[in-house]
C-alpha cells in the first residue's frame, strides 16, 4: 500500500492549493492537452453553431501551417482584430503554436489607434473581419504603416445555416468589398492547409502576447506577457475555483477577448477546465439573459455595469438563471450592494478580483470559498506577492493599515514594456511592479484600494485614457487648450469629461460641435460624457495643465447636490 507523505501534501486555504509551484509552459499546449482530454466535448457555442475541441484544434493546426507558409516565424507579430468569434480562438492559439506573437486590437479603436498600434508593435500581418466597421479602418492602414498582408475572414462562414443566409440577403450593406490582391488572404485559404508539421521551439520566457495599455503621459505602451505570464495566471485562477468540474463547465463570454482580463480569465482558463465557451460578439442584455438561461452556464466573468444591468432589468426575472455559479468581476470597483442583489437573483457566488495589463492581469480576488470582505479586493492569488510601499520613500514597506502603493511581484507579473526602457524602469522597484493604486492590507492580508496615482479612467471595466480623447480634441483647430478627467457615472463607474478653452475670438463652436468632431477619432467608449468649454483652464505654477482642481469642483459639486 502506498503511503502518501504528508509534508507533499499541498497547503489549502479556502479550498485552494497555495503552496505548490506554480505551472508555467506555452500557452498553446493549454488548448492541446484541452482537445486531448476533452475531444468531443462542446469547445465553442458561436450563436448556436457548435464547435467539438477536436474540430478548434483541427482548425487551429491548419492555420497554424497557414501562417507558417505566409512567413510568420518565431517572434513575428500578428495582429488580432477580432470580436468574440470562434476566428479569434483559432487565430489566437494557431499564432501562438507557430511562435508568433499575438497583438490584440480593439475592433472599436479610430483608426489612427490602429495605426500607431501597428507601426509601435511592428505588426505585418493582421486578421480581421469582412465588415466594413472593421475591415475599412484596418485596410486604411495597409499604405500608411508597416503593415502588409491582411488575413480577411467571412462573417457568413461561422454562422448557423439558417442565420448565414439571412445575414447574406439583409446584412449585405455591411460587408466590405474585398479587393482581390495579394495583399488580402481568405481565411479559408489558411483553414485548408495540411496541419502544420513542427511546433515551433517555444519556452515560457518567450513573447506570447503584446497588450497594449497607456496612460496619462505618453503614448500606449505594449506589456510584454510572455508564455509563462500567462499560463501561470491561468494556473493561479484554475486553482481559485476549486469546485469547478474540468469539463462540465459552461463560460458564458461576452467580455471581449482582445481584452487582457477576457484574453486569461474567460478564454485561457476555461479552455484549461475543459469548458465549453458560449460566444458573444457584444453586450445585448436580451441576448445575454438568454443565453445564461438555455445554455446552462456555470461560470460567468463580468464587469460591474453587466451586473448592475442584469440587477436592474425587469427582464431578468423571467430567465432561470440559477445554473450560474461562479462568476469574477474586474475592471472597476464592484459595489456592495450590486454584488448582494446579483447573488440574491442567480444564488451564485460573485467575487471582486484584481489586476492590471502589466499582471496578466489577475493579481488578487476574493475567495470562491471563503471570508469576503466589502471594499476589499481580496488577497493575492497562490505564488503571488504584494506590498504596500511608503508613497514618500518606495524602498519602505508599510505595516497593516497604513496606506502607501500597491506593488505586486508574481510569475504573471510581465518583465517589462515593449521597446520601451524607460518606462519599463519607472514601473518596478526592487523587481516589484509599481501598480499605481494606493492602498492598504489589513491584519488578514486583504487589500484595500483607497486612491488611483494614475488618471485612467475606468469605465464599464475599461482602461480608458485622458490623453488619447485630449490628442484628439486638439486636432481640433479652433482649440486652445483641453484638459480631461474622470467623472463618477452611476452606469458605468466612471465616465471622461473633457474641459475645453478655445482660440481667442472663436465664439461659434459648441460642446455638441465637439461631440461631433469626435465620432471618427476616438471609440464610443471613450466619448465624454460632457464637454465643458471654459475661458480659462486651472494650470500649476510652471504653466502645466492641472487636473486636480477641476477634480475638487466636480466634487463639491456632487456634494452640493446630494446635500
Amino acid at each position: 500500500m502506498n503511503q502518501i507523505n504528508v509534508q507533499d501534501a499541498p497547503v489549502l486555504q479556502n479550498g485552494v492549493d497555495i503552496s505548490s509551484p506554480v505551472r508555467m509552459r506555452p500557452v498553446h499546449e493549454i488548448f492541446d492537452d484541452a482537445a486531448k482530454r476533452f475531444a468531443k466535448r462542446p469547445c465553442l457555442d458561436f450563436l448556436g453553431r457548435i464547435y467539438d475541441y477536436e474540430d478548434i484544434a483541427r482548425q487551429i493546426d491548419r492555420v497554424a501551417e497557414g501562417f507558417h507558409q505566409l512567413g510568420v516565424r518565431k517572434g513575428d507579430k500578428v495582429g488580432l482584430c477580432l470580436p468574440n468569434t470562434p476566428y479569434y480562438v483559432i487565430c489566437y492559439y494557431a499564432v501562438l503554436k507557430c511562435g508568433g506573437v499575438v497583438v490584440n486590437f480593439n475592433p472599436l479603436y479610430a483608426k489612427r489607434e490602429i495605426a500607431y498600434q501597428i507601426e509601435d508593435s511592428g505588426c505585418r500581418l493582421m486578421v480581421t473581419l469582412n465588415l466594413k466597421q472593421i475591415y475599412s479602418k484596418v485596410a486604411d492602414c495597409l499604405d500608411v504603416t508597416c503593415l502588409k498582408r491582411i488575413v480577411v475572414c467571412e462573417m457568413s462562414d461561422i454562422l448557423p445555416p439558417v442565420k448565414s443566409v439571412l445575414f447574406s440577403l439583409f446584412k449585405r450593406s455591411e460587408l466590405a468589398e474585398i479587393p482581390k490582391d495579394l495583399r488580402h488572404i481568405p481565411f479559408s485559404r489558411l483553414a485548408d492547409c495540411k496541419p502544420i508539421s513542427f511546433v515551433a521551439d517555444v519556452t515560457v520566457n518567450d513573447l506570447a502576447v503584446l497588450q497594449y495599455t497607456g496612460g496619462t503621459t505618453g503614448r500606449p505602451k505594449g506589456a510584454m506577457l510572455t508564455h509563462g505570464n500567462l499560463s501561470a495566471n491561468v494556473d493561479q485562477l484554475t486553482r481559485w475555483m476549486p469546485d469547478a468540474n474540468p469539463g462540465h463547465e459552461v463560460t458564458l463570454c461576452v467580455l471581449p477577448f482582445f481584452h487582457v482580463f477576457a484574453m486569461t480569465v474567460a478564454l485561457n482558463t476555461s479552455i484549461n477546465l475543459g469548458a465549453e465557451l458560449v460566444l458573444q460578439p457584444r453586450f445585448e442584455l436580451d441576448a445575454l439573459l438568454k443565453a445564461l438561461d438555455k445554455k446552462n452556464v456555470t461560470i460567468f466573468p463580468g464587469v460591474p455595469t453587466i451586473y448592475t444591468a442584469i440587477n436592474n432589468s425587469p427582464e431578468t426575472l423571467k430567465h432561470d438563471l440559477s445554473s450560474v455559479r461562479c462568476c469574477i468581476s474586474g475592471g472597476a470597483p464592484l459595489p456592495v450592494e450590486v454584488k448582494h442583489r446579483f447573488e440574491e437573483i442567480t444564488g451564485a457566488k460573485l467575487v471582486e478580483g484584481y489586476g492590471l495589463t502589466e499582471a496578466s492581469p489577475v493579481c488578487t480576488c476574493n475567495p470562491v470559498k471563503g471570508v469576503n470582505k466589502e471594499g476589499s479586493i481580496g488577497i493575492p492569488l497562490p505564488g503571488s506577492d504584494i506590498q504596500i510601499r511608503s508613497l514618500d520613500r518606495p524602498d519602505q514597506v508599510m505595516p497593516a493599515g497604513e496606506k502607501g502603493e500597491v506593488c505586486v511581484r508574481g510569475p504573471q507579473v510581465m518583465p517589462g514594456y515593449w521597446q520601451n526602457e524607460t518606462a519599463t524602469r519607472e514601473t518596478f522597484v526592487d523587481g516589484w511592479l509599481k501598480t499605481g493604486d494606493v492602498g492598504y492590507a489589513d491584519q488578514d492580508g486583504y487589500i484595500f484600494l483607497v486612491d488611483r496615482l494614475k488618471d485612467v479612467i475606468l469605465c464599464s471595466g475599461y482602461n480608458v485614457y485622458p490623453r488619447a480623447i485630449e490628442e484628439a480634441l486638439y486636432l481640433h483647430k479652433q482649440i486652445a487648450e483641453v484638459t480631461v478627467i474622470g467623472v463618477p457615472d452611476q452606469y458605468r463607474g466612471q465616465a471622461p469629461k473633457a474641459f475645453v478653452r478655445l482660440k481667442d475670438n472663436v465664439t461659434d463652436v459648441t460642446a455638441e460641435d465637439l461631440r461631433t468632431f469626435l465620432d471618427d477619432k476616438i471609440s464610443r467608449i471613450e466619448m465624454p460624457r460632457e464637454i465643458e468649454i471654459r475661458e480659462e483652464l486651472p494650470k500649476t505654477m510652471v504653466g502645466k495643465l492641472s487636473k486636480k482642481e477641476l477634480v475638487e469642483e466636480e466634487r463639491l459639486k456632487r456634494e452640493g447636490k446630494a446635500q
